[in-house]
């Protein structure tokens, strides 16, 4: 399935990757694109399961995305 993943325009400015189970929470794999308005995306294709996945932008600044699944101390989290 196809998962687009967003960062709202208040998001810290830089380049920023979404890491995770996915990709081996390898940063600039996945980087986010900039769109209208300032937000930024990138879309992933994503088999069944759960996910683990945090934002990484410059100066390894970590973030969160409020609108996953779920959050916990290990970071975002989607199921498909």
């Amino acid at each position: 399935m196809r998962i687009t993943f967003e960062l709202p325009s208040d998001a810290p400015p830089g380049r920023v990757s979404v890491v995770g189970s996915f990709n081996g929470w390898a940063p600039g794999v996945h980087e986010l694109l900039p769109r209208r308005g300032g937000r930024r995306t990138v879309s992933v294709t994503l088999p069944p399961g759960e996910h683990k996945f945090r934002y990484l932008a410059e100066h390894d600044m970590w973030l969160d995305d409020t609108t996953a699944d779920y959050v916990d101390h290990q970071g975002s989290v989607i199921s498909i």
